[in-house]
């Protein structure tokens, strides 16, 4: 049984749960540069234990010539910290065995963890990255592309899966690792990536989504996503938040399919507040999975070919068709015979089990 009131409590859960981090700042190192830090963080160590041997060698003893030079203190030093031990050089006196103990073996490890460390960042890490990236790419179709995860987007994800879809199904885009940490919480598929650019939108399948969901926070920015992911999938259905009038024009003209103001429809709300107590509360109610009614977008039924719009199968109360694109009202003459391929827009009454608990 779906229970809408879960995942907002999931997503608000994981939010409190994430709410302190540490202060931190993002360094952005090139790999050549990280491999060259780890391997002079291991030149600097191998030096100190060739210093510390080299002063120590009085304690050492050549098995082969008896004589112990600097090239055999390097050699010694080499052997001894990546632990090959061939036993031709060996510490006899009490206190170089104590150096070995207290000194060289702490650093033989630090030199062994970083270049387990170095193997498991550039091998293993990423390779299990891209094959496990790969496998999800494989599965992905029909998925909700949410690119930004600010307010309006965590939004639609609770929304989306109140409404009962998957979070296996919805891909999150976002420059931020932290909010990316609540969409990864509540078990949606996320990614850390530009949303401007084409291979980071290619990565997450964005031409077999069934639809893309766009809010970026700025509007320029929003309007550039849109842009790009036009391109990329023509025929993917693209909803875009804009807050400037002045905007919507342009992200239509980008490609947007539905342009969506928060503040033209606050002022809306406002408006309708103004003539009745209960308007705002029951667009809200329509708005929201969690209501008691539900506004529904549908394609018309083959048994609702030729009635009526108020004589929906589903018992819903029919407000508004689309045919060919063309909104018709229900107190139109087009909306008293329904045709094959329109598009029903209804209300029906939240099931008992989907209400919110």
């Amino acid at each position: 049984m779906l229970w809408p009131g879960r995942p907002r409590r999931m997503f608000e859960e994981a939010s409190r749960a994430l709410r302190f981090t540490p202060l931190r700042r993002a360094v952005k190192v090139p790999v050549w540069a990280d491999i060259g830090l780890r391997l002079g963080a291991v030149l600097v160590l191998v030096s100190i234990v060739v210093t510390i041997h080299w002063i120590d060698r009085a304690g050492l003893v050549d098995h082969v010539d008896g004589h112990v030079s600097f090239l055999d203190v390097v050699y010694y030093t080499m052997v001894s910290i990546t632990t090959t031990g061939f036993g031709d050089i060996t510490p006899v006196a009490s206190r170089s065995r104590l150096v070995e103990a207290v000194i060289v073996t702490p650093i033989r490890v630090a030199v062994l963890l970083i270049f387990v460390g170095a193997a498991y960042d550039f091998v293993i890490k990423r390779g299990w990255e891209k094959w496990r990236m790969a496998r999800i790419q494989k599965q992905l179709s029909g998925h909700v592309v949410i690119l930004g995860y600010g307010i309006s987007g965590s939004e639609a994800v609770a929304e989306l899966i109140a409404r009962g879809t998957d979070p296996r199904d919805i891909v999150v885009m976002d420059v931020s690792r932290g909010r990316l940490a609540h969409a990864e919480a509540l078990g949606c598929n996320v990614i850390e990536a530009d949303a401007t650019r084409d291979e980071h939108l290619m990565a997450v399948r964005i031409d077999r989504a069934q639809c893309v969901l766009i809010s970026a926070g700025r509007d320029d920015s929003s309007v550039l996503i849109v842009l790009t992911a036009r391109h990329l999938a023509p025929d993917v259905p693209i909803s875009v938040v804009i807050r400037a009038t002045d905007n919507e024009l342009l992200a239509h003209q980008a490609g947007a399919d539905n342009v969506i103001n928060p503040v033209r429809f606050t002022g809306l709300l406002l408006a309708g507040s103004a003539q009745g107590l209960h308007t705002a509360e029951y667009l809200a109610d329509l708005a929201s999975i969690a209501g008691k009614v539900q506004l529904i977008e549908r394609p018309v039924l083959p048994e609702e070919v030729g009635k009526p719009i108020t004589e929906l199968a589903t018992g819903g109360q029919g407000l508004r068709i689309y045919r060919d694109g063309v909104p018709i009202g229900f107190a139109e003459i087009e909306a008293k015979a329904l045709q094959a391929g329109d598009i029903v827009v209804e209300i029906r009454p939240t099931e008992p089990g989907e209400s919110k608990a």
